[in-house]
């Protein structure tokens, strides 16, 4: 047996073993392939159950959520998930049931989606949607195939190419891309919004659409909307809604209102279902009447009282995912929905905005706002008055990880130098709130009068500072003894 190197082993602490395998050599290798069999024993730690209880428990602290503390990640929406969403996905009528049961014995699952689907249509503007989707990248994936299949049903080839404004998030054109669009790139103004001048220059009869968050990465709503939708509109192109901000204007303003002709709606992200650790997420796509007929099938309707699935849809882009959507989060967000009602989602979204705006406010004079008007749910600060001293936005982030808070996205828009966007959600007090202002605050002074803590951060971390560019490029996955 190869020498036990586990840091946490101690002889003889775990007496229980496994029993010799009774299956014989010849056996395994007629059924293993011989490059997966081993020809040793496998080294394996003995610890007490106590001190493997106690070793998973303290890893467990080590990962940061909303429940741990503030989660201000602009742009990804972190919000508090309400227990009773989980409470809701766990009721056995819910989680017993399985996609391949006949449709007369999930009459409760089908009645819910239906149900969804018309509150989301209605939230959005919308005049049908689909649960399918996965995702919001999968959502947005399955909105520009539905664009794509709708020029194309016109017998309109032309239209190859995609415009995506500079702020956009890297999934727009990436979606774009992959479903075979040319991109091109929308410049913003010195305001933050759309250039409406050069979207007239670039829009053409080979333009399929334009994808659009509104707000927008800045958390600045696009005041010019309306001309933004007639400008693709008279020139034969379709708008898309890339939902990931909808959290800035729930329940007061509608993309379909606006002029967007495809949305897709982030269940993980918008109506308080767990987001991040790799999902699952959900991005439910919904559309104008015009573009119903090329939903991915089946859609589930109604017929007096009775819920089934509907798959004759001949122009429908197809399946987009096995069975129909992860069935969990979905309910978790139907829950969120009916909780608060119409009100309750206007609500959030005036406290997610109000939110932003007193953040906004208390860290003007501390730090550099690029553009310093009102936002919505975010609003992006950088590291210009900290340059002086050779502080960057990375070095901030890092020292913020020493004071306890998962830092903002860094980085991102692009089209702001240096950039830290912050959103606190809708479920931040204002005590929260007030708390990580001193940090920040504590932070600027620190850059002037303290530098090497910046620099040398983090230094209570577990992990220190890395070398970001290599993990990225050359990632160690998996742990494999010397």
């Amino acid at each position: 047996m190869p020498k036990l190197i586990f840091e946490k082993h101690v002889t003889n602490s775990n007496p229980f073993s496994l029993p010799a395998c009774d299956i014989p050599l010849p056996e395994i290798s007629e059924t293993i392939p011989a490059h997966f069999l081993r020809n040793e024993t496998t080294a394996l730690p003995e610890v007490s159950e106590v001190e493997t209880v106690r070793h998973f428990t303290e890893l467990s602290t080590r990962a940061y959520g909303v429940d741990s503390g503030f989660y201000p990640l602009g742009s990804c929406t972190m919000k508090y998930n309400p227990k009773i969403n989980e409470w809701a996905a766990r009721l056995p009528g819910f989680a017993g049931i399985h996609p391949c049961q006949s449709q007369d014995t999930v009459q409760g699952a089908l009645q819910l989606y239906y149900e969804m689907q018309e509150m989301l249509a209605e939230i959005n503007g919308m005049d049908a949607f689909s649960l399918q989707p996965a995702a919001g990248a999968h959502g947005e994936m399955t909105g520009i195939m539905m664009i794509k299949a709708y020029h194309q049903h016109r017998k309109d080839y032309k239209r190859t190419k995609i415009m995506v404004p500079d702020s956009a998030h890297g999934t727009n054109p990436a979606t774009a891309n992959v479903i075979g669009y040319e991109i091109i790139e929308i410049k913003s103004n010195e305001r933050g919004l759309v250039d409406l001048e050069d979207l007239r220059a670039k829009m053409n009869d080979e333009v399929a659409g334009l994808m659009l968050t509104n707000p927008n990465t800045l958390g600045l709503f696009e005041e010019e909307i309306q001309d933004i939708a007639a400008i693709v509109h008279d020139g034969g192109g379709l708008l898309y809604y890339d939902g990931a901000n909808l959290n800035g204007i729930l329940g007061v303003a509608r993309p379909g209102d606006m002029g967007f002709d495809v949305v897709h709606v982030n269940l993980h992200k918008t109506f308080g279902t767990p987001h991040g650790g790799g999902g699952p997420g959900s991005g439910p796509v919904g559309v104008k009447s015009k573009l119903i007929d090329f939903l991915p099938k089946p859609v589930v309707v109604k017929n007096e009282d009775v819920y089934s699935f509907n798959n004759d849809l001949p122009l429908s882009i197809g399946k987009v995912k096995n069975f129909y959507g992860n069935f969990g989060v979905i309910v978790k967000a139907y829950t969120y929905i009916k909780s608060l009602g119409a009100e309750g989602i206007k609500e959030a979204c005036q406290h997610a905005v109000l939110n932003a705006n007193y953040l906004r406010h208390q860290l003007r004079d501390d730090f550099n706002i690029p553009i310093d008007r009102l936002c919505k749910h975010e609003f992006v600060i950088n590291s210009k008055k900290q340059s002086a001293y050779g502080v960057t936005t990375l070095d901030i982030a890092k020292r913020l990880i020493d004071y306890g808070y998962h830092p903002p996205t860094i980085y991102f828009p692009l089209i702001i130098s240096e950039a830290m966007m912050i959103e606190p959600t809708e479920t931040e007090s204002k005590e929260r709130l007030h708390e990580f202002v001193d940090v920040m605050k504590t932070i600027a002074r620190e850059s002037a009068q303290e530098t090497d803590k910046l620099l040398n951060a983090p230094q209570n971390a577990v992990i220190k500072r890395v070398d970001e560019v290599t993990a990225a490029r050359k990632p160690i996955v998996k742990w494999e003894a010397p």
